[in-house]
């Protein structure tokens, strides 16, 4: 009887992520990673085989035939190779691993898993900066309150808001071209990386190899693949997953009960709380938040795993088993339930509207003091004047427009009438429209040129 005990088991992830990093993938992975050395093999004379026919065999053996046999031998490359021996025939069998080492098949077969993992978060960022760019031109006038150190602050809008994060995601999605030139590479180089086993032919075996599994050869390699490729793509997945952190807090934030802004969707039948039937929790943000953190956790371990004595020492094997495989499925989750969330995002108009205009012309005094300042006033008298009448609308509970009324030194400059006009949200944007526009025609260029 199987006792799940991760949450990957039987809570996080999806469906196509887990089955690209199951154990029985990547062992059915390593047996085609062997075929292609035997092809290769064949093709340049070493025997005579009918690959095909090899290819049928091989491809049946069942992960849990080779499993048993690392029970006995305790050695998992060694157990797959005696299984695929098992289903051949004698001369066959003989060339089996030829002039390979043990993670010449285990770094050529994880080569595999990332690049079927690239191309899950590549169609998953598209599809979320499309997602947010979408938000962005839908949002693009809708004027909001800004907040700095979570206090008023200038308007925005939330179209500004959501440019901003589509831009993010687009370098993210331009770090994932840029990363996988360098990522998606294996290697056939023998016990040191010399490939002494296969002679003068180890660089036109290593390139056939890997021509058929549709990677790169390794620039040059120990007997392992440099893992500073795997470390920069540990830290694109903590990179990614730390913006995605960041959209849901503000998220949450923007949800809280005394702001009101947004909501993400709840369900019919859904239950926020055991005890407070009223509750609407934003769940899906709070979990992007917490399961982004442990992606962030594996940076370190994957840094020490690239330190390993002289050729390779075995100190990284089992933490990689853990670190590729968790950072990449609880990456894909979380970016999974962002494209959720934002797909299902609603706007209460109506809060947004109330939270800018409750804070009574406050929040625009910049554009105030920037008004005097171009009509001869010192900047920073400007500023006192300003930041003493917004005390004194603070402390009477006026508006700025009624405090600025009753005051002389400003009156000198910019009469009432000006006031209201410079005292209206809509008219201190700056070129937030135009910064919006250009993130959406950057959007349109960078998803045409990566099709």
């Amino acid at each position: 009887m199987a006792y799940p005990v991760h949450p990957i088991d039987y809570r996080y992830g999806t469906p196509e992520m887990k089955r690209i990093w199951s154990e029985n993938s990547k062992i059915k992975r390593m047996i085609r990673v062997e075929i292609a050395l035997l092809r290769a093999l064949s093709e340049m004379g070493y025997f005579e085989a009918d690959i095909s026919k090899i290819k049928r065999k091989t491809l049946k053996i069942n992960p849990d035939d080779v499993r048993k046999i690392e029970d006995e031998i305790k050695h998992d490359i060694m157990a797959l190779v005696k299984a695929i021996s098992n289903v051949l025939d004698d001369d066959s069998a003989r060339w089996v691993h030829f002039g390979a080492t043990s993670n010449d098949i285990i770094d050529t077969a994880t080569a595999t898993q990332l690049r079927d993992s690239t191309k899950v978060f590549e169609s998953k960022l598209r599809n979320l900066i499309f997602l947010l760019a979408k938000k962005a031109e839908e949002y693009r006038d809708v004027i909001c309150l800004g907040r700095t150190h979570g206090q008023p602050a200038l308007p925005t809008t939330y179209g500004f808001r959501f440019a901003l994060w589509t831009s993010e995601m687009m370098r993210h999605f331009q770090r994932l071209q840029q990363l996988k030139e360098r990522l998606l590479v294996g290697q056939m180089s023998g016990a040191v990386g010399t490939q002494a086993g296969f002679g003068k032919d180890g660089i036109k075996i290593e390139k056939r190899v890997m021509e058929l599994l549709n990677l790169k050869p390794s620039e040059i390699s120990s007997q392992i693949i440099p893992r500073d490729i795997y470390n920069e793509y540990i830290e694109f997945l903590a990179n990614f997953s730390a913006t995605l952190e960041k959209i849901a807090t503000n998220l949450r934030i923007l949800q809280r009960g005394e702001v009101g802004e947004l909501s993400e969707k709840f369900e019919k039948k859904q239950v926020g709380s055991s005890t407070m039937p009223h509750k609407r929790n934003p769940i899906d943000s709070e979990n992007i938040c917490g399961l982004a953190r442990i992606v962030r956790g594996f940076v370190e371990p994957q840094h020490q795993s690239s330190i390993l004595w002289e050729e390779r020492d075995l100190t990284n094997s089992s933490a990689e088993r853990i670190i590729l495989a968790e950072a990449t499925v609880l990456a894909d989750h979380i970016l999974t339930k962002m494209i959720k969330v934002i797909s299902n995002l609603t706007l209460n108009t109506s809060a947004i509207e109330r939270n800018l205009t409750a804070q009574k012309g406050l929040n625009l005094s910049e554009a105030v003091m920037i008004e005097l300042t171009k009509r001869g006033v010192g900047r920073q008298t400007a500023h006192e004047i300003l930041r003493e009448s917004s005390l004194r609308a603070y402390e009477e509970s006026k508006s700025l427009l009624e405090v600025l009324k009753e005051n002389k030194d400003v009156l000198k400059y910019i009469t009432a009438e000006e006031l209201e006009k410079i005292l209206k949200p809509e008219n201190y944007l700056g070129t937030s429209m135009e910064r919006v526009d250009a993130i959406l025609k950057k959007v349109r260029e960078l998803l045409n040129t990566a099709q």
